[in-house]
């Protein structure tokens, strides 16, 4: 467990012989190379070009260099493994950790304090007990090391609530259970040691047992692109079997008779082998349809991307020094698709934070300034608190109204005070003289405490019996006579004191609801103003509490305090006699005032989510906290609304109950998905078994569902799991609470598995690994709660706002540019390479090749692979302000309108074409054409020149019309490559190399004679035109006849570039009632019996022993 302070462990490993080590990385130094091959040849592209390899090994059929694909593989798959090695180097994560049952500690009883943040997403303080056969060890190193008992336990489960063992120490058997163990990821506090046993070790933890498998992520342009290569496979295959029938044909009829010119090789013996030799010629041939460099082209893109991400100043965290970082370098695109965010609560949208905001005393509201003339001031400067030497230097207040009453010695400001430093059920700790650290059962609980010490009443210590408060300076001890604490149904606290002056005094604080209905009727008036204030608290989204108090007659107190005694004595409904009796005394109380609590959220988070939400995204809040909490938090971050057409709350305890909440929430939202004729019933109905996406559907209105992790449990199995997606996938907000790590990773599988959607979770904890691990994008906050789930992430940063930049901006970025490229790639390679199907008509289908061999060699790796880069790397359709001001813009990529089968179709065509024009073109031109001094120029390499040169002009050509964004560096890529082919036109084909290497450089003079000839360029401008009027036409046509929504966005873009619009306003945090009375309607049971037992007593009697 991590430990806030020194704590010494000793830990026994008893249950295992495992190495005690945990790492969050996918592989090791033996795994590593057949795994990530193993992965690597998952593609089949990559798989296509080994198979290829083997091919150009066999000599008879070998048209190209057996070094042509194997020095390029070996290329992609090193820089792919050098890549996922980083990736996965910053996951590694060692440690020995493990669950450990408690022995002994530094507290009295061994009792120890803990914080499960990074397991639940609470951070009120819990308490754990050793049992006391060996809690009277204490810290002995010779007893611990000698003893000897042995525990039976169950085996490693995903269970943090529970554990069921027997600990059989001297002969006797000691039952074991969840308050004896401390789990890994546990926080100590309040503790200075303690001994424990080691239990379960590694993997066996119960944290790692809720973290799930790493998976290798793949996006799914990553899936599409190996259905489209396998479409390219049959499309090459069918290619290469026309051109073999062709030869067939050709070699029957004509070549049979030729041999005397072009004798047939001794292994050839019909025209049928023949045939079969020259399939797999071309299939080598034809390789760049789909070229290597593809993949090669790709990684470097989304590296490039990767890097926008790391070094973008707007998502740079000051405060923690912490820019955000792309863990891998494979999911880019993906960020530009998402349609479900699941996000945890604590530490991710909230700050873990309570601040004390506003309070009103006597009618009276605090908390607001105002200047000369009435106006309300946002930024003041802080209260001057420098008069009392043991206030909270971190603590701020703007309204120097209250202090002033402070200190004019305001009777009901002092009392209020008062009460908020007596009721409660704080645990102090000074280790430093004036140093003051509060053990807070709830942040809650700890700002007003903190507050009531920043205004001159700080709480110093307690004992079982007495509480000590430094009032203005001066110290006051107040005796403890009766803690009557917080429970879900009475939704109020009350202490009861004896003050110095003899005066029993009876403090409470509540939920307003409750409370109103204990007030003496003379706080009519006073309730009223009161219930004003809440209800501006309330708007604001603070939590809020209302404070009273009553003075109590000595006899009075003493026969309830009999009362009270044989209530808490009894063996038979106890907690009803308990209710019963505390209700006599919490009456005719005196209101004082109200608190405000500001569950501090994240900065942005409302203005995020809102953003968000108009780009199409679901937001779903995936906690371990209470529902009052986790609803109120969704309030005030905009997940939920005021205006929203229905809540929905699931709550049932078994199937039946669970089925039915469900369907009567899906009955209101859309009630003809009950019918037996609705699509997805249908399917269901004829294929039960058959695994099938469900599309989205429309509901009537604006709904959100809140579901408990006990009705999830239900939820989640069987046929009521689709009952579940189906109803919360309608919602515009979905809160499921008191969830278990596991189960939020089962949510996020949930979607993954029945919606054709990009999925990404977000959290700041360990308990938040397993579904960042589960979902298709994960984001780690580095927050307040350890490492864990940035180092399981994809990507970090320190702030959830930074997530409407990584959506809507650099991931929106990305899935454009990836379009465009791979639309563009395919294109420019269908239309190279299938200008060698329309040569074999005219070359006896022998498998020669049209262009120069140097040409084919740097086609994709010089002449075209700068342009395409530069386009891939720089292009915006708009920039990043407008990105955030039209979230709308967004939506293509979640529907993967981009690119899809469809596009490649599109870009297939779009090659056939350019292909026919490229070949046939130049073809007319040179036919039967003589140069000025009478000399034939259709031969082989003038026409292969022509060609090549014409192709190289249409696709740069093409990639500028596709090009948005033009930059310096995309002129220099686009033209500049243009501009090296001519340049190296001349050294490839210049005399003095092809002299030199006469079997390597053969096209002598060739670049010299044919550049002069006009045929030549008319065939670039003729082919030029004809491959780009279909283009233009239909870039032209498209808006107007079949536009889409992001069309006229763009439009309004335009148009607000010509008339800007005013800068749209900051978000005002909307809130229901149900914020109100948030901590009393959410806090459990508190630390009352605890702290009058006399268990936290620092005082300790040592035991002396003999040993």
């Amino acid at each position: 467990c991590q430990v806030g302070s020194f704590i010494r462990l000793i830990v026994l490993v008893f249950f295992y012989s495992q190495n005690n080590s945990i790492k969050t990385s996918k592989y090791n130094a033996f795994n590593f190379l057949p795994m990530n091959l193993f992965e690597q040849f998952q593609r089949l592209a990559n798989a296509y070009f080994l198979f290829l390899l083997f091919l150009q090994l066999i000599p008879q059929i070998s048209s190209l260099a057996w070094y042509t694909t194997v020095v390029p593989l070996m290329v992609v798959l090193s820089i792919t493994a050098v890549k996922d090695a980083i990736d996965d180097v910053v996951k590694w994560l060692p440690g020995p950790l493990a669950d450990i049952l408690l022995l002994s500690s530094s507290e009295p009883y061994s009792l120890t304090y803990i914080e499960t943040a990074e397991l639940d997403g609470e951070t009120n303080l819990k308490v754990k007990q050793a049992i006391s056969v060996t809690s009277e060890m204490e810290d002995n190193l010779k007893l611990l090391s000698a003893f000897d008992g042995e525990v039976r336990c169950e085996s490693p489960n995903n269970r943090l609530d529970r554990f069921t063992g027997i600990l059989i120490y001297k002969g006797k058997n000691y039952v074991l259970d969840h308050d004896r163990l401390i789990l890994r990821g546990c926080i100590i506090r309040n503790t200075d040691w303690c001994y424990g046993l080691v239990i379960f070790t590694g993997p066996d933890t119960k944290l790692m047992q809720n973290s799930g498998k790493s998976t290798f992520k793949r996006t799914h342009i990553d899936h599409l692109m190996n259905v489209l290569v396998l479409w390219i496979f049959l499309f090459l295959g069918s290619m290469c079997f026309v051109l073999a029938v062709g030869h067939c044909i050709w070699e029957s009829k004509k070549g049979y008779y030729f041999q005397d010119f072009l004798p047939w090789k001794e292994y050839v013996s019909s025209s049928a082998v023949s045939a079969v030799l020259i399939f797999w010629s071309y299939f080598i041939i034809l390789n760049t349809v789909v070229p290597i460099s593809l993949y090669v082209s790709v990684e470097i893109i989304r590296l490039g991307n990767s890097f926008y991400i790391n070094w973008d100043r707007r998502m740079f965290y000051e405060l923690k020094n912490t820019p955000a970082r792309a863990c891998t370098t494979t999911l880019n695109e993906e960020l530009g698709q998402v349609k479900y965010v699941f996000s945890d609560k604590t530490g991710t949208l909230t700050q873990n934070t309570m601040i004390f905001n506003k309070c009103s005393i006597n009618g009276k509201f605090y908390g607001v300034v105002y200047d000369k003339n009435g106006q309300r001031v946002e930024k003041t400067e802080k209260v001057d608190f420098s008069y009392n030497r043991l206030a909270d230097p971190k603590f701020s207040f703007y309204d120097k109204t209250l202090v002033e009453a402070v200190k004019r010695g305001d009777r009901w400001v002092h009392l209020f005070f008062l009460s908020l430093s007596l009721c409660h059920t704080v645990i102090p700790e000074e280790k430093v003289e004036g140093e003051l650290t509060y053990q807070a059962q709830s942040p809650d609980e700890g700002a007003l405490v903190t507050a009531a010490r920043n205004f001159g009443f700080v709480f110093r210590s307690r004992t079982s019996e007495t509480i000590m408060v430094v009032e203005m300076g001066e110290t006051r001890i107040y005796q403890l006579l009766a803690i009557l604490d917080f429970n879900s149904v009475r939704k109020r606290m009350s202490v009861i004191v004896r003050t110095p002056e003899d005066r029993v005094m009876l403090f409470c604080k509540g939920a307003d609801t409750i409370l109103c209905q204990l007030l003496h009727p003379s706080c009519r008036s006073l309730r009223d103003v009161t219930m004003e204030h809440l209800d501006d608290f309330a708007s604001d989204g603070l939590r809020t509490l209302m404070v009273a108090y009553r003075e109590l007659d000595n006899a009075f107190f003493q026969d309830w305090s009999r009362k009270h005694s044989e209530a808490y004595l009894s063996l038979e409904n106890r907690e009803d006699k308990i209710s019963m009796v505390c209700e006599e005394i919490e009456k005719d109380l005196m209101l004082l005032g109200a608190t405000a609590i500001d569950d501090k959220l994240q900065d942005g988070v409302p203005e995020t989510i809102i953003t968000l939400n108009k780009a199409k995204i679901k937001i779903w809040v995936l906690t371990g906290d209470k529902q009052e909490t986790a609803v109120n938090v969704a309030y005030a971050c905009n997940i939920f609304e005021d205006e929203m057409d229905g809540m929905f709350i699931v709550e049932g305890k078994d199937d039946e109950t669970v089925r039915q909440e469900l369907r009567s929430a899906r009955e209101k939202m859309k009630p003809e998905s009950l019918l037996e004729s609705d699509p997805v019933n249908s399917y269901l109905t004829t294929n039960p078994r058959m695994p099938f996406k469900i599309p989205e559907e429309m509901p009537n209105g604006n709904y959100g569902l809140i579901i408990n992790g006990y009705s999830l449990a239900h939820a989640l199995e069987g046929n009521l799991e689709l009952e579940l997606l189906r109803t919360a996938c309608m919602c515009k907000g979905v809160i499921c609470c008191r969830v278990t790590p596991l189960q939020k990773a089962q949510v996020v599988e949930l979607v993954k598995r029945y919606k054709k959607a990009v999925t990404l979770a977000i959290g700041d904890g360990a308990n938040d690994v397993s579904m960042i691990k589960a979902a298709h994008i994960g984001v780690g906050i580095n927050g307040q709660e350890g490492m864990q789930a940035m180092l399981n992430s994809d990507y970090a940063f320190s702030q959830f706002r930074y997530l409407q930049r990584l959506l809507l901006v650099h991931g929106r970025w990305s899935y454009n540019r990836m379009c465009k490229f791979l639309s563009y790639f395919f294109y420019k390679n269908f239309a190279f390479t299938l200008v060698h199907f329309w040569y074999a008509f005219y070359s006896g289908f022998s498998a020669q090749t049209v262009y120069d061999t140097w040409f084919i060699t740097f086609y994709n790796l010089l002449y075209t692979s700068l342009p395409v880069l530069g386009l891939s790397l720089f292009d915006q359709d708009v920039n990043e302000t407008w990105s955030l001001r039209f979230p709308e813009l967004y939506e293509p990529g979640q529907h993967n309108l981009y690119f899809n089968k469809k596009e490649f179709v599109k870009c297939l065509m779009h090659g056939i074409y350019s292909s026919l024009v490229l070949f046939f073109i130049p073809m007319g031109t040179v036919y039967n054409s003589v140069r000025s001094d009478g000399k034939e120029i259709s031969d082989y390499q003038s026409f292969s020149m022509i060609v090549q040169t014409s192709l190289l002009c249409v696709v740069t050509v093409q990639i500028a019309l596709e090009t948005t964004y033009w930059t310096m560096i995309s002129h220099i890529f686009t033209w500049g490559s243009l501009g090296f082919y001519f340049c190296i036109l001349f050294f490839l084909y210049s005399d003095g190399l092809c002299l030199m290497f006469p079997n390597i450089f053969q096209f002598l003079g060739v670049a010299r004679n044919t550049l002069n000839l006009p045929q030549m360029w008319l065939s670039i401008v003729l082919s030029v035109v004809l491959c780009m009027l279909p283009v233009i036409g239909y870039q032209f046509l498209k808006p107007l006849f079949w536009p889409v929504s992001v069309d006229k966005i763009i439009d309004r873009i335009h148009h607000c570039m010509r008339h800007p619009l005013p800068h749209p306003s900051r978000a005002k945090r909307k809130h229901a009632s149900s914020q109100r009375s948030a901590y009393a309607f959410s806090h459990k049971q508190g630390f009352g019996a605890l702290i009058t037992s006399g268990k936290t007593m620092r005082a300790k009697i040592k035991r002396k022993r003999q040993l």
